[in-house]
């Protein structure tokens, strides 16, 4: 599928069109990740990250202890 480079504001951009949206179930607001790998250029979703995915990876080799800052000072809560 072709597509033209067009202005937009101070950059450049590309309309993606509908079809190829709703394949990657993408919409207005998506996050993608923009390469350019041997003269192409790459657009892909980018990986959403769950919290839980995150949490699983800790175990008690990569844990950090607390660390004491002191006594709150001005208006700090803890």
């Amino acid at each position: 599928m072709e597509a033209k480079i067009q202005k937009w504001g101070n950059s450049l951009g590309i309309r993606i069109p509908m079809p190829i949206l709703k394949d990657l179930s993408l919409k207005n607001g998506s996050v993608v990740e923009i390469d350019e790998e041997n003269n192409r250029i790459i657009i892909q979703p980018s990986k959403k990250v769950e919290l839980e995915s995150l949490l699983s990876q800790i175990s008690d080799d990569n844990l950090h202890s607390e660390t004491d800052w002191g006594v709150a000072e001005g208006d700090e809560i803890w």
